[in-house]
């Protein structure tokens, strides 16, 4: 769990910069009408913090394996309006919600990270997949979308 922790620190510290760097005009571009912005993707990673800091908590008590329940993740950034709301409050929210990530990754104890959850499709992983995934997807929005797109 430290390199997912390690990992998660480092975009804490570096999305704030690199958002303070970025025009607004440039954070609010769409690339494609049916693609989000910079701050539209950056409200969906809040968003996928808020379904799995739920998820990595109840994977801890609750019935194993724990059912993954999916989140439609357009509707979200949708009705949220990211598009809409200044980029700092989407970087704070970002920041205090990957922050509370990482207290409950440092207070998970060992047992638990081969907790099993159902992800769908028939499959099975632990609890230990499940965070290292977290951190893939953040890394995958970041690197590809928000640190690459026009």
């Amino acid at each position: 769990m430290e390199k997912v922790i390690e990992g998660i620190n480092h975009w804490i510290g570096f999305i704030p910069v690199e958002f303070n760097r970025m025009s607004e005009k440039e954070l609010n571009h769409r690339p494609m009408p049916h693609k989000w912005s910079k701050k539209e993707i950056l409200g969906h990673l809040c968003d996928s913090a808020l379904n799995n800091m739920n998820r990595f908590i109840k994977i801890q008590y609750e019935e194993q394996p724990y059912i993954i329940k999916s989140y439609n993740q357009d509707e979200w950034v949708l009705v949220q309006n990211y598009q809409k709301r200044p980029s700092g409050e989407i970087v704070n929210l970002f920041c205090t919600l990957n922050k509370q990530i990482i207290h409950i990754l440092m207070n998970t104890p060992n047992d638990k990270l081969s907790y099993l959850c159902d992800i769908g499709n028939n499959q099975q992983k632990s609890l230990e997949w499940l965070i290292k995934d977290y951190l893939e997807h953040m890394e995958h929005h970041i690197s590809n979308q928000i640190l690459i797109e026009k």
